[in-house]
């Protein structure tokens, strides 16, 4: 573990790096923009030019890039990811611990919910085969092939705009403060999270459930299946066998979506305009704005590389054949 918190180190130094460059190679000035857009109608160049020599200086990019680099990293180690270009003066960190929330609310139990159907159905599909797989698989592939804004686009048709079940957009009805203590404010946010969250449940459970299928056909043909029914094993004791060992690459796929939804549904907070950290990404990459795309890509960076951590942990404890390959390892 020690070996390999070591390369995950290494990696991070390399993603601090990344994240701050990549940002700055998009071209333009981010700083013109904002001062051709607050200087319009103004007739003073002067003005305008000390305006521009002003942000210059209070984002830091009067300075040489590395220079504005190690800023960068001396401010990280303070907690600090800087002053948002787009959002000024708000910070990087408030913006984003903002938006944190609202992703964790509709991505988590998404994943969570989409991953344990689609992993119960991929089995019974592969356990059951005939006409339950038959039409079971058909509609997966259906689910799988539909593109995520196609679904969301869909489902704002139908239930918002034709039936009014579910409102289409934002989190929570415009008129109201956000106070978790109030019963309406909670029922407008209930009513608000049914759209994207389905959305989000329906496309993952097609991949979900189609892998998981795929895995348990290959475990069910298995040496080890056959020698257990000849045996005399009980169906149900071999299906649990078959699941713990179809299970494996799942749990990577599960943890590496764990470690991914900080970046949020792009295109589901998009299309139902859902305040989440993708939607944050998306409009901090429009307007240039290199401290606040640093800081999201940032924290999808650090979640993914702890997600694969802890799945080489989960690893040794799901399959003991792992454990002892890493242990002849060292």
């Amino acid at each position: 573990m020690l070996r390999k918190l070591g390369w995950y180190a290494i990696t991070l130094v390399l993603a601090v790096i990344l994240n701050f460059v990549l940002p700055r190679l998009i071209k333009g000035n981010p700083v013109a923009s904002i001062v051709n857009s607050l200087a319009r109608g103004m007739a003073d160049t002067n003005q305008m030019k000390r305006m521009y020599e002003t942000y210059m200086t209070q984002f830091g990019l009067d300075q040489p890039l590395w220079k504005q680099f190690f800023i960068y990293v001396r401010n990280l180690f303070h907690g600090q990811m800087g002053i948002s270009f787009s959002q000024y003066p708000r910070d990087v960190s408030n913006i984003i611990g903002s938006a944190f929330g609202w992703t964790l609310l509709l991505q988590l139990p998404a994943i969570l919910v989409a991953w344990i159907i689609g992993n119960i159905l991929g089995v019974l599909a592969a356990y059951k085969r005939g006409v339950f797989d038959n039409i079971v698989f058909t509609v997966f592939l259906f689910l799988n092939a539909i593109p995520a804004f196609g679904l969301s686009i869909i489902f704002v048709w139908i239930f918002a705009n034709t039936l009014h079940i579910a409102p289409a957009n934002l989190a929570y009805r415009f008129d109201l403060l956000i106070d978790w203590s109030n019963p309406e404010f909670i029922r407008s946010v209930f009513s608000h999270y049914q759209l994207p969250f389905w959305s989000m449940v329906l496309v993952a459970v097609g991949g979900q459930s189609l892998g998981m299928r795929e895995m348990s056909i290959y475990e069910l043909n298995a040496d080890y299946v056959k020698f257990s029914r000849l045996l005399g094993i009980s169906d149900r004791k071999i299906i649990r066998y078959v699941f713990h060992n179809a299970m494996l690459p799942q749990i990577t796929g599960l943890a590496l979506s764990l470690g991914t939804m900080m970046g949020g549904s792009l295109i589901a907070e998009i299309v139902f305009s859902y305040p989440g950290i993708g939607t944050v990404l998306y409009s901090a990459i429009r307007n240039q704005d290199y401290p606040l795309i640093s800081g999201c890509t940032l924290v999808i960076t650090l979640m993914v590389l702890v997600a694969n951590f802890v799945v080489d942990i989960l690893y040794g404890f799901v399959d003991p054949r792992i454990k002892l390959a890493q242990q002849e390892g060292q």
